[in-house]
């Protein structure tokens, strides 16, 4: 994949500039060695096949035995994988292979909370653009190792009308009419959702219409249900907006389609993992 090859060389640019003078200094060049990626948290694994990229593109000498897949629930004292190979290879990549997986793994963790807790509702857990600059590859794959969905990708590939969009353009209908003008102006098709803050906004949606689906923004849970009543299947709902895992639960039940949820990537838990010398 040309991205995840882009963002692992800017990360080892990042990191390495002129060389890893320490590494350099200290390690014969023809130094051969085998370190082993020990677990020390309790989650699901994710970056695996990351790591692996990461170890082609800098040494493709050095070899993977991997003993957990992304995916798979890890505890602490398990061994992930080990790489074997030139010395400076596995020392010079080390930080950039635990920064990936760590976050990876923590994403993907929590957002296996979340879907654990609406288990047996149609609801599907997705993700949003709250994601770190240029990384934003990275911690969406690690939220559908979790279980989860990927929502857009970007502002590109999906129409979304929020509450600044409506405010600017003066009221929904004006903001509905102009964006399929613009679709149609550009011969684009993409799909149209548009958030509502209160009732009165949703009715002015279900006159309006043109929409594929309806972002409840911060309604309460028995508010959810009763909209969901209003909108009486024309459209995919999605509910945003104070969702924990406390009441991730209640929105599911009510009846709604997704449910949104920015910590998933940006209320994280790296977990801990080390790299350790094989003896």
């Amino acid at each position: 994949m040309l991205e995840l090859d882009f963002i692992i060389k800017k990360a080892l640019e990042e990191d390495l500039r002129e060389g890893d003078h320490t590494t350099l200094s200290i390690i014969p060049p023809d130094a051969q060695g085998s370190a082993h990626l020990l677990i020390k948290d309790t989650g699901i694994m994710a970056g695996i096949e990351v790591a692996r990229r990461v170890y082609e593109i800098f040494d493709s000498e050095l070899k993977m035995k991997i003993f957990i897949n992304d995916g798979e629930k890890i505890k602490p004292g398990d061994i992930a994988y080990e790489v074997i190979g030139s010395a400076r290879s596995i020392l010079q990549t080390e930080r950039l292979v635990l920064n990936i997986m760590q976050r990876m793994s923590g994403i993907a963790t929590q957002t296996s909370r979340y879907v654990q807790a609406v288990q047996g509702t149609k609801a599907e857990v997705l993700d949003t653009r709250k994601t770190s600059p240029c990384l934003r590859l990275l911690e969406k794959m690690a939220v559908r190792i979790g279980g989860g969905h990927n929502h857009r990708y970007g502002l590109y590939d999906m129409i979304m009308i929020k509450d600044n969009h409506i405010d600017f353009a003066g009221s929904i209908e004006e903001a509905i009419d102009r964006v399929h003008k613009y679709l149609k102006e550009k011969n684009l098709d993409l799909k149209i959702e548009i958030e509502v803050r209160n009732f009165d906004e949703l009715d002015r949606v279900l006159n309006k219409g043109g929409v594929h689906r309806i972002m409840l923004d911060n309604f309460t849970p028995e508010e959810t249900q009763r909209a969901i009543g209003l909108i009486a299947g024309r459209y995919e709902v999605e509910s945003s907006g104070g969702i924990t895992l406390e009441n991730i639960r209640q929105y599911a039940l009510s009846g709604v389609d997704y449910i949104s949820v920015g910590a998933l990537t940006h209320q994280i838990h790296s977990l801990d993992m080390s790299l350790k010398k094989n003896i």
